[in-house]
């Protein structure tokens, strides 16, 4: 039962949510969530259960990723497999033909996707056995031409294999881990049970764990050029977080907006880039300063809210209240935020 305090945090939560939202609305661009209106309308009316089975699709897809990445099998095929059914329509995971987990030629990254396999794969086990039997089932997941779509939408290339070496599968994992940051984030305000929120918050943290291990990783990789020219990986984060950033906020955001700009990129969403010079401690001296951190001017990381994640994700513009289908999820996602 809620007290006097926590309900007062709640109401400082959700009214300083709100103000960041109208502060940003333009900046919340492209396939993301339904219309403003629309998606303040659907934040008042969503349960926790809503809110934890929209997380829990979004864990079936990184754990499918991961656990593909490292082993070469989708969760429900593991040696302790992982349930994926439950309300809804339950999908299968497409990969390309003769599917191979990535050969993984530098130990360091391996033993990296391999924790992040274990843990995504421990996400969809909780939020499963948070929900009970109010679990969604796995939807029906693309790992194919999903990445040949963004791949070629962002720019990058015709098509994009994230499963064919330990650069390409860290710009894979790039694409996952900063949206899932924002998406927890995003939710924060509207969950109203401090039990759930303290999971949420617990998650949230190992999401952006994960986040910041792949960029420290990928800006690794890129200055020792070893998979390609120094700024070719780095150059494909910023592709990347610029066109996240235009599907989560198709209108430009407008000027005395707190978002900032980085490398060219408009936030809420920055990719890592090394041209920003630094002085230490007052000296004439200056050094690289590397964008690990997605965050805002503050060091907040980013929010967005479940209609612009589902942009993301699905492709589709925020002014689809409901029924986004497409991009990872081709059948869409199941459960009340869809």
């Amino acid at each position: 039962m809620a007290t006097l305090e926590t309900q007062q945090l709640d109401d400082i939560i959700v009214k300083s949510r709100r103000k960041m939202l109208s502060l940003g609305t333009s900046a919340l661009a492209g396939l993301v969530l339904a219309g403003m209106t629309k998606k303040a309308e659907a934040q008042t009316t969503l349960t926790d259960n809503d809110i934890l089975n929209f997380a829990l699709n979004l864990e079936y897809l990184e754990a499918n990723f991961y656990n593909l990445a490292v082993y070469g099998v989708t969760i429900d095929k593991l040696p302790t497999p992982i349930a994926i059914t439950g309300t809804g329509t339950q999908g299968t995971v497409t990969t390309k033909a003769s599917f191979a987990p990535v050969p993984f030629s530098i130990p360091t990254i391996k033993a990296y996707a391999t924790e992040t396999a274990l843990e995504e794969g421990r996400h969809v086990s909780f939020l499963r056995g948070a929900l009970g039997a109010a679990a969604v089932a796995q939807p029906a997941i693309d790992l194919v031409n999903s990445f040949n779509a963004l791949a070629m939408d962002a720019g990058i290339a015709g098509s994009f294999d994230p499963f064919a070496n330990d650069a390409y599968f860290l710009i894979g994992a790039y694409i996952f881990e900063d949206v899932g940051v924002t998406a927890y984030h995003g939710a924060a305000g509207s969950i109203s049970s401090p039990t759930t929120l303290g999971a949420a918050a617990g998650i949230l943290a190992v999401e952006a764990y994960h986040a910041g291990l792949v960029r420290t990783a990928i800006n690794a990789l890129d200055m020792a050029a070893t998979f390609a020219p120094t700024g070719t990986l780095t150059g494909y984060t910023q592709v990347i977080s610029a066109f996240r950033s235009k599907l989560a906020n198709p209108t430009p955001p407008a000027t005395g907006t707190p978002f900032t700009t980085n490398g060219g990129l408009t936030a809420d969403d920055q990719g890592i880039d090394n041209s920003q010079m630094v002085a230490l401690q007052g000296t004439s001296a200056s050094y690289p300063s590397t964008t690990i951190l997605d965050a805002d001017n503050n060091s907040i990381t980013f929010a967005r809210t479940p209609q612009q994640i589902l942009s993301i994700v699905t492709g589709n513009s925020p002014a689809l209240s409901s029924g986004n289908k497409g991009v990872f999820f081709p059948a869409g996602l199941n459960g009340t935020i869809n």
